[in-house]
C-alpha cells in the first residue's frame, strides 16, 4: 500500500493497457493502478509488441502505460502506430531507458510523458494521475538532461546597462519553501498538511514540484539540495 495517497474519483479513463515484458514491473505496475482505484479487468497486460497490437486491433483505450525495451521490437514504433490511430490517446512511458536520442525519439512518436524506472511507487503514481488529468509529466532527471543541452540565453539587458535580475527558474514559491522546511524537520505528508490545514493531495503536489524544481528524486536529496542553495537553514 502507497502511503499518503488520497481517494481519488472513482470515475477513471478505462480501459488500460500496460506493455511491460518484466513480470514484476507489470506486478508493480498494476499494484500502483490498484491504489488509483482500477479495478484488474479496466487493465489488460500485453508482453510483447504482438499481444500488443492484438488488443489495440479489437478495441480502443483510454490509457497507456509503455515500456520501450521489448522482446519483439521497439516500444517507440507501437507509441508512432497508437497515435496514428487515436490522437487524443494518453500515452505515458515508463522505461529504464535514459539517452535523449531515445527519449526525444519517443515524445517526437507521440508518447504523452515519459518517466523512469527508477522512481518510487508514488512518483510513478503521481505521474500517472498527472496524465490522467492532461499533464504531461516528464522524469526530472530527463528534464534536467535536456535542459542541459540548451544553449545558455545571453542577457543583452545587462550589456546594456539594465540592472534588472534575472529569477532562477528553480526559486521555489513560498508554500513550497516552508513544506520543504517542514521536510527537513522529519514531517510526513500527513504531519505537513494537518501543521498548514491543507489537504495531503495538495501537499504531495507541492513536493513534486519541489523536486522538479530542485532536480532531485527524493526527501533526502531535496533537504540536501536545499540546503545547498541555502533555501534552508
Amino acid at each position: 500500500m502507497i502511503k499518503n495517497v488520497p481517494s481519488v474519483t472513482p470515475i477513471l479513463p478505462c480501459p488500460v493497457l500496460l506493455v511491460e515484458d518484466a513480470r514484476p514491473t507489470q506486478e508493480r505496475l498494476l499494484k500502483i493502478m490498484h491504489e488509483l482505484g482500477y479495478a484488474s479487468d479496466a487493465i489488460h497486460v500485453a508482453g510483447t509488441l504482438a499481444d500488443a497490437r492484438q488488443f489495440v486491433s479489437t478495441q480502443r483505450f483510454a490509457l497507456a502505460l509503455v515500456d520501450l525495451g521489448l522482446p519483439d521490437g521497439s516500444g517507440i514504433d507501437f507509441i508512432a502506430e497508437l497515435r496514428q490511430r487515436d490522437s487524443a490517446l494518453s500515452i505515458l512511458v515508463i522505461s529504464a531507458w535514459s539517452t535523449q536520442d531515445t527519449i526525444l525519439r519517443a515524445l517526437h512518436a507521440g508518447a504523452t510523458g515519459y518517466l523512469l524506472k527508477e522512481r518510487d511507487d508514488l512518483e510513478v503514481l503521481l505521474s500517472i494521475r498527472s496524465v490522467l488529468r492532461g499533464g504531461a509529466p516528464i522524469d526530472p532527471f530527463i528534464a534536467r538532461h535536456i535542459l542541459g543541452q540548451l544553449p545558455q540565453a545571453k542577457d543583452s539587458d545587462s550589456q546594456a546597462g539594465d540592472n534588472r535580475q534575472v529569477q532562477s527558474p528553480s526559486v521555489l514559491t513560498t508554500r513550497e519553501a516552508q513544506i520543504l522546511a517542514l521536510v527537513a524537520d522529519g514531517k510526513s505528508n500527513r504531519e505537513i498538511a494537518d501543521h498548514l490545514l491543507i489537504s495531503r493531495y495538495t501537499v504531495e503536489c507541492h513536493i513534486t514540484h519541489i523536486y522538479r524544481k530542485l532536480e532531485v528524486s527524493s526527501r533526502t536529496k531535496a533537504i540536501n539540495e536545499g540546503r545547498l542553495r541555502g533555501l534552508l537553514q
